[in-house]
């Protein structure tokens, strides 16, 4: 890879983690001695064409500054009220010395593979295009509400992970727009699938999984300690 390329990496972390029932926001949940907040940045840490990391907090957060961060190259910055106004404030503060390319990871995700990520950013760069970390769905999938309608196809459906890297100016732009005209922006992938800019997907690992409730909490703690074992 050309090491000339310049990539930096966002993770938004303003969260509160409500579906957790926590009285502190989930990115603090420890998981095997560090928080999923350490165990994210040390994987985005690993890959070394990532120059530097942009974490966008809440103001509010009162955890963030206790953590012993010296050993990353990070920013921190502040956090919006959703996670696409994280996003773009983070692109936003780094408007003065901006990078070619933008990699934003979700805080928490930390059982993505190191080897996924750099392959994302090999197809990214090869294509010069974005693209996203994304796996296959497996699972018979329904429509409906209170019964199911239709039995949907799920040939051509994709459950979106993160990762996803775009070119900075173009994510800055996709989502400056989307969030000025009340566009629903669910994560980078849709800003710019709104501006009509590709959007590759680059199939993943499923375990890549997001902490949302106590169960994958549970599951991300079994998945770590398999990790370690295989490593």
């Amino acid at each position: 890879m050309n090491k000339s390329i310049s990539i930096a990496s966002v993770v938004p972390a303003a969260g509160v983690g409500a579906r957790m029932g926590l009285n502190h926001p989930k990115q603090y949940i420890n998981i095997n001695g560090k928080t999923v907040l350490e165990h994210t940045l040390s994987k985005l840490a690993s890959v070394s064409l990532i120059e530097h990391i942009y974490v966008a907090v809440s103001e509010s957060d009162e955890y963030f500054g206790e953590l012993d961060l010296k050993h990353f190259a990070l920013s921190r910055v502040k956090g919006g009220k959703e996670r696409a106004d994280s996003v773009l404030n983070a692109l936003k503060a780094m408007s003065d010395n901006p990078p070619k390319w933008v990699l934003v990871h979700d805080a928490a995700r930390p059982l993505v593979d190191v080897e996924d990520i750099e392959k994302l950013i090999a197809q990214c760069l090869a294509s010069n295009e974005g693209g996203i970390l994304a796996s296959k769905v497996k699972d018979t999938i329904k429509r409906g509400s209170l019964y199911s309608e239709e039995t949907v196809p799920r040939d051509m459906l994709w459950q979106a992970l993160t990762p996803q890297m775009f070119i900075y100016e173009e994510l800055l732009s996709a989502l400056d727009i989307g969030l000025s005209t009340g566009a629903t922006i669910t994560d980078e992938a849709s800003a710019m699938e709104l501006q009509g800019k590709p959007v590759k997907l680059v199939e993943g690992r499923s375990d890549n999984i997001k902490i949302t409730t106590p169960e994958d909490h549970a599951l991300a703690c079994f998945l770590m300690s398999q990790q370690k074992k295989s490593s």
